[in-house]
């Protein structure tokens, strides 16, 4: 049960649902953003734990997923080289608001989330979402697994508590006037989109480079299979966003790879690698450029 909202009883038509819908290719942006859907639930009185919309699959980003006022979407995605993967752009923009509340979630391997969290919410906010709460997190490297080790850890997490009774305030302070779903959106309007950090217009995509200065073009390059190791389980099948590992060639990259690395990091038998010169300079650049703890950025 959540807490009682204080100051005058608002009495609605419909009651609030918290839910997280999120892209996440090893499981690092669902822990944030369910753990942050699950205290928004508790705290907002009288609003209910929704289920979650997981877009990983490429089957989930074939139909359009429509909400309305009495929505609180915790939306998550991770960053690619700075920005919102480009292969989420087109399903991202068949979203129809419908003016629920949202709160953007980035996660980012320790370098940087540059402009993704901006660049999120402006698209939410085009889709007919308004933006209460907004924050960057941190999760271990899709390529590495010494950069930014194990996280979110328990010290991430409990921001994302913090962060929850933060937004979940915030919004019963937009419900105080409030007395329907649709007034609260109407209130979330009127307060105009959260401030985030970032730049307009956007940057390009963050570019790898040597010590020279020389880029370095990874877009192609895929994840191979040591066939001796492995056991044609099919964890790597369902683990690709992308469609890209098909039942009949397990551990076979056959499409596009956007290095998320879930098929590598999943497989139990380590049968999946790079051996890419330039993924490789990058991976061993990033671990030795960005070995500082970063901390969770929060925008309320």
């Amino acid at each position: 049960m959540g807490r009682e909202i204080t100051g005058a009883p608002v009495q609605r038509q419909r009651p609030l649902r918290a839910r997280a819908m999120f892209f996440s290719g090893t499981g690092t942006t669902e822990k944030v953003v369910t753990a942050v859907a699950d205290r928004l639930a508790e705290e907002l009185s009288g609003a209910v734990r929704a289920e979650d919309i997981d877009f990983t699959p490429p089957a989930r980003r074939d139909r359009v997923w429509s909400f309305d006022g009495a929505d609180i979407v915790v939306f998550g995605v991770p960053v690619i080289a700075g920005r919102v993967p480009n292969v989420l752009l087109p399903f991202l923009r068949t979203l129809e608001g419908g003016g629920a509340l949202a709160l953007p979630v980035v996660l980012y391997g320790n370098r940087n989330f540059d402009d993704a969290l901006i660049e999120l919410r402006d698209i939410l906010e085009e889709r007919g979402f308004h933006t209460v709460a907004a924050a960057a997190f941190i999760g271990e490297h899709s390529f590495s697994r010494v950069l930014a080790a194990g996280r979110p850890d328990e010290r991430d997490m409990a921001i994302a508590e913090g962060f929850a009774r933060q937004a979940a305030e915030k919004i019963r302070g937009l419900a105080e006037a409030a007395n329907s779903a649709d007034a609260l959106a109407e209130a979330a309007y009127r307060a105009g989109p959260v401030g985030v950090d970032g730049m307009q217009p956007l940057r390009p995509y963050y570019t790898p480079r040597d010590r020279q200065g020389n880029p370095i073009n990874i877009l192609k390059v895929k994840p191979k299979l040591d066939e001796a190791k492995c056991t044609k389980c099919g964890i790597c099948v369902s683990a690709c966003p992308m469609g890209s590992i098909k039942e009949e060639a397990p551990g076979v990259v056959d499409g596009i790879c956007i290095k998320c690395c879930g098929c590598e990091k999943k497989c139990p038998e380590g049968a999946l690698y790079f051996d890419d010169p330039g993924y490789l300079y990058h991976k061993e650049e990033l671990e030795l450029g960005y070995p500082d703890r970063k901390e969770p950025t929060l925008f309320l």
